[in-house]
């Protein structure tokens, strides 16, 4: 091979692929030994060098110089350019490992170029990627040609070709676009310290400043709320909430659980659970629809957050006093001490650490195991029982549900029936009456003559009807003709007095 043309090629998959030229030397080397151990036997022992300055070949068979254009026939030409393109394309391939590794955990942009089964595949700058279904913002669909954000969370090769795993649920994304999108935070002065999320419905962002002149809420949120509307644009509307960062867990959890008021925050160190005290109207907006506030502000704080009204709480605690009493080897001041730190429960009990209840209670390790033993029975006891309730109130329920059924049926049947037996009695009334009246047309003869008497007088009645209707129309053309006289002798008078 002309060496002039080995540099050509070295130069121009440096520049097109981004490969090393020192990976391309040594696949040419490899290439060419490989191809030398055909022609002379596979146990022989051939080492080619290529120089890096001129190009040229150098070869060695067993110590001894070899000519290198003795050294590879047609046939090992061949192979020869099929190892070079076998490791140039393991070279490629080990090149965009490199350079998505880099990309882990950041935003790329890219287009989509199919849409399969749920499955998106987004063309990259130098790579197709892949954005799963699970990776997927729930609710949002994509279209070929869309143009996509999302950040890279996986690498790694496969055969020839890399595989690139792309996401927009994680938490990382959404911290990823606020560094984009507020300048403050990629500067440093605004820093993330803690992210919880729920993908598609809502996420808690706890946030502070080291700059005490930049509020460190308002900067995320924007002039008019113009930042965080481009954040919640990107994320199919899912719902931000922007928190103030606290080390003292009794002001974070306040700010963690806004936008409800609470009152009371009581911290139970030993288990890492924080009680949480509001008012009866404020209960509901702190637990979140389905729990989805309380959960997200656990998250955010590193907290086992419960919430609960002061009534509730004092009702768990005499339940637990009465409970933990109740047990072999807990006196009063042991109970009052396991509810004072928290535990409110025989699964707490299940979880505590032996030496602290030993400690809390002066209690041997026997003492202690027995103690525990009682409450796992206990608390598998009342789960089998609350399990037994909630199948007896489904069906319940069903039962319940079925009757309802029932009844409307009944309900509906019964205005039918009803009504067909009204119809009936009306319809043997009706002929009971009508028999009746055929009865007596039958049977009462005074019916018969009064029948006639009219029918006689009839013809009568209405001559004398007729004579009086002449009669009437008389009169009315006699008031005509007084009207009409008296009009024409007033208008005669009128003359007259107009003329004098």
């Amino acid at each position: 091979m002309d060496p002039d043309q080995i540099l050509r090629i070295v130069d121009s998959l440096h520049r097109d692929k981004n490969i090393d030229t020192e990976i391309v030397f040594r696949a040419i080397e490899s290439a060419f030994a490989s191809a030398a151990r055909r022609q002379y036997g596979d146990t022989s022992e051939v080492i080619v060098t290529v120089s890096r300055e001129n190009g040229s070949l150098a070869a060695t068979l067993d110590g001894e110089p070899l000519d290198p254009a003795e050294m590879i026939g047609r046939i090992g030409a061949q192979m020869a350019k099929q190892v070079i393109i076998q490791k140039i394309r393991e070279a490629e391939r080990d090149s965009l490992v490199e350079e998505y590794h880099e990309l882990e955990d950041q935003i790329v942009n890219g287009s989509v170029q199919r849409v399969e089964n749920s499955l998106v595949t987004v063309q990259l700058s130098s790579v197709e990627a892949i954005l799963p279904r699970s990776e997927q913002i729930p609710g949002e669909s994509h279209h070929s040609g869309e143009r996509i954000r999302a950040m890279v969370c996986e690498v790694r090769p496969q055969g020839t070709r890399v595989k690139v795993v792309l996401s927009r649920s994680r938490p990382r994304f959404v911290q990823r676009l606020f560094e984009q999108e507020i300048p403050e935070i990629s500067e440093g002065v605004i820093s993330i310290n803690a992210l919880s999320r729920e993908p598609g419905y809502r996420s808690k962002v706890a946030v502070s400043s080291t700059d005490s002149r930049v509020d460190c809420v308002g900067a995320c949120v924007g002039v008019r709320g113009n930042r965080i509307r481009s954040i919640v644009d990107e994320l199919n509307s899912e719902r931000i909430d922007i928190v103030r960062w606290d080390e003292d867990p009794e002001i974070m959890i306040p700010n963690a659980l806004q936008p409800a008021e609470v009152d009371q925050v009581l911290l139970c160190d030993m288990i890492g659970r924080a009680i949480v005290l509001v008012r009866e109207d404020q209960l509901s907006l702190a637990i979140g629809r389905r729990g989805q506030n309380v959960r997200l502000a656990s998250k955010l704080c590193g907290w086992d957050i419960e919430i609960m009204t002061a009534e509730e709480l004092d009702e768990q605690i005499d339940r637990a006093v009465t409970g933990y009493s109740a047990l072999d080897g807990v006196d009063e001041n042991l109970a009052g001490a396991l509810v004072e730190q928290g535990y409110l429960s025989y699964d707490d009990l299940s979880v505590i650490e032996p030496d602290a209840l030993a400690e809390m209670g002066g209690l041997t390790m026997e003492e202690v195991d027995h103690i525990v033993e009682q409450a796992e029975t206990r608390a598998e006891e009342a789960e089998a029982a609350a399990l037994e309730a909630r199948e007896r109130q489904k069906a319940q329920a069903a039962a319940d549900a079925e009757a309802a059924a029932q009844q409307a049926l009944v309900e509906a049947s019964q205005p039918t029936e009803g009504s067909e037996e009204t119809a009936e009695e009306s319809a043997e009334n009706d002929s009971e009456a009508t028999e009746e009246v055929s009865d007596a047309s039958v049977d009462t003869p005074a019916a018969e003559d009064s029948v006639e008497d009219a029918a006689e007088q009839a013809p009568a009645v209405a001559e004398e009807e007729a004579e009086q209707a002449e009669e009437e129309a008389v009169v009315e053309e006699s008031n005509e003709e007084v009207t009409e006289t008296t009009e024409e002798e007033s208008a005669e008078a009128d003359e007259q007095a107009g003329n004098e």
